[in-house]
């Protein structure tokens, strides 16, 4: 049986998001995409909030926007998509200080959707997530180079932080570390998350690239990026898909009118019984009614465009199926 897995970028479910869904269903925020997502054999996002009631907004440093959702509607919301597994390795999981770090992490233990990324410790933070996949076993790795001051240590909460530089020492060695608990598990598929760069940034630097490429050679069969805010091309390295940036899901965020950060796509990676990669396929989407939808004709047409354009400079090419691009991995 080939199963499907789904990849999203930001999904950021507070500020104003919170305060509008809270008065709807837990299901609205996912609009017109709920049966596709629940479809989905496996469903795996970047969590660009804490999820809490409590805590107060992160005052250490400078910070200029603090997310939260209220987990009355927000777990439910995860749950009833089908969500399997979170990465919370980003600049949001701490704005509200430890105690809502905490909460997050209990809500999502207590409904069994899996994290990475961050932890109450050190060690939970850069520990891999395990989960099943119709018969495949997925490790699920989830690291940032944002916000340094949200790392955790070895005694407080905090995110998997290195510097994306295959050059450090450190980085590497936390990395790979990391990597071997995941491989102890024999798993079928590994993933590794990273919230990685600055915002709104069209095209991954050459130390990502880098960066990408020696993940995969080091047994990484997915790379999920994401924080620029927009979708970013798509490199295709010995077989397995490097995501350099999955763009925005849903939020709130003010639109840039010409690099769409409204604008991404479901990403969906179909994989075989024994984990080879059979397709990549990239449903268009776009965020409005603070909920992420199907994209409309135009929106969908000039984020197939400008996917292709971005991803030609790797040598990606895609077919067209219907309203989806597609990368065929045994052509």
């Amino acid at each position: 049986m080939y199963s499907r897995i789904g990849l999203t970028g930001d999904v950021m479910l507070g500020r104003l998001v919170d305060q509008y869904h809270q008065q709807r269903p837990v299901v609205a925020v996912w609009g017109d995409l709920l049966d596709q997502l629940r479809a989905l054999d496996g469903l795996f996002i970047n969590l660009e909030c804490c999820l809490s009631n409590r805590g107060e907004p992160w005052q250490r440093t400078q910070r200029a926007f603090h997310f939260r959702a209220d987990p009355d509607w927000a777990v439910p919301a995860l749950e009833r998509a089908g969500v399997d597994c979170c990465a919370l390795a980003n600049n949001h999981i701490l704005d509200f200080e430890e105690e809502a770090l905490r909460d997050t992490l209990d809500h999502l233990d207590a409904r069994n959707i899996a994290y990475a990324g961050a932890g109450r410790t050190r060690a939970e933070a850069f520990e891999p997530a395990l989960v099943t996949v119709n018969e495949l076993d997925v490790a699920f790795v989830s690291f940032t180079d944002n916000t340094p001051e949200y790392a955790a240590t070895e005694t407080s909460p905090g995110t998997a932080y290195v510097e994306i530089d295959i050059g450090d020492e450190e980085t590497r060695a936390a990395v790979q570390e990391t990597l071997n608990r995941a491989r102890e598990h024999d798993p079928d598929l590994v993933i590794a998350s990273l919230h990685w760069g600055p915002n709104m940034v069209e095209e991954p630097p050459d130390t990502f690239q880098k960066f990408g490429r020696w993940l995969i050679d080091e047994g990484v069969d997915i790379i999920h990026g994401h924080s620029a805010h927009i979708f970013q091309g798509i490199e295709v390295y010995r077989g397995r898909p490097i995501l350099y940036d999955t763009g925005d899901f849903v939020d709130d965020y003010a639109v840039d009118e010409r690099l769409r950060n409204d604008r991404s796509f479901l990403f969906e990676v179909v994989v075989s019984p024994t984990g080879d990669l059979s397709e990549l396929r990239l449903q268009p989407t776009e965020i409005h009614d603070r909920s992420v939808h199907e994209a409309d004709d135009e929106a969908a047409k000039w984020s197939r465009g400008r996917m292709r354009d971005l991803s030609t400079p790797f040598g990606t090419s895609f077919e067209r199926d219907g309203e989806q691009l597609v990368v065929d991995f045994n052509s």
